[in-house]
């Protein structure tokens, strides 16, 4: 996976009342330290080579929104519906993803790590080369998910939802999880501890007898 190098110092910080929302706009090589954009709604926005700390939009909604070579450091982006995104060599850091929405986007060379994104939707996505790293997805989505190269580190998956995508060579070992929603039919391959294991026993049914 490509290293994202951040933007470079140099760059200004743009205050609060530089940096605005709007359909079709075009943003490249910027460093974006803070503001709240939350509530707003526009399309086709495209933001490429930037890197964006401490930023907030919540409720926001960004339709076909494209990002490409982008660090998100510490932002909230609780309940932002990016529905339809294409997110190509993305790092997510610290960031607060809680209820979140990526349904129906496609990330490439994306990476999460440390971010809260509990109950975060990532439902008919297209994930390739993606990796999420200590992060908490309890309750989130992969609902008929499509995926190449996923790579799943401690990360909080318990009440994660993974029904009708398929688990083969998928690596659970080194995640924790307490209740899983898994399809019986997609189960072939998954790859778990033997703890892990009795726990999706127990959930499709089986009586474990000690």
């Amino acid at each position: 996976m490509k290293k994202i190098e951040p933007i470079p110092p140099s760059l200004p910080p743009l205050t609060k009342g530089d940096f605005y929302l709007e359909d079709e706009e075009i943003l490249s090589g910027l460093l974006i330290n803070g503001g709240d954009q939350s509530y707003l709604d526009a399309k086709n926005m495209v933001l490429r080579e930037s890197h964006v700390r401490k930023l907030t939009m919540q409720k926001t909604v960004l339709r076909h929104f494209e990002c490409s070579n982008v660090i998100f450091e510490k932002c909230d982006f609780s309940n932002l519906e990016w529905i339809g995104g294409s997110f190509h060599q993305v790092v997510f850091h610290q960031c607060k993803l809680t209820g979140t929405n990526f349904a129906e986007s496609y990330l490439r060379d994306c990476t999460f790590t440390d971010c809260i994104a509990s109950m975060a939707s990532f439902s008919s996505t297209n994930l390739k080369a993606v990796s999420f790293d200590h992060c908490q997805l309890e309750d989130s989505e992969f609902y008929e998910v499509t995926w190449k190269n996923l790579f799943l580190s401690d990360n909080q998956l318990t009440g994660s939802n993974w029904f009708r995508t398929s688990l083969k060579g998928l690596d659970f070992t080194t995640n924790f999880f307490t209740a899983i929603a898994l399809s019986q039919d997609y189960l072939a391959g998954l790859i778990v501890n033997q703890e892990q294991a009795l726990v999706i026993a127990q959930a499709l049914g089986l009586q474990i007898k000690d």
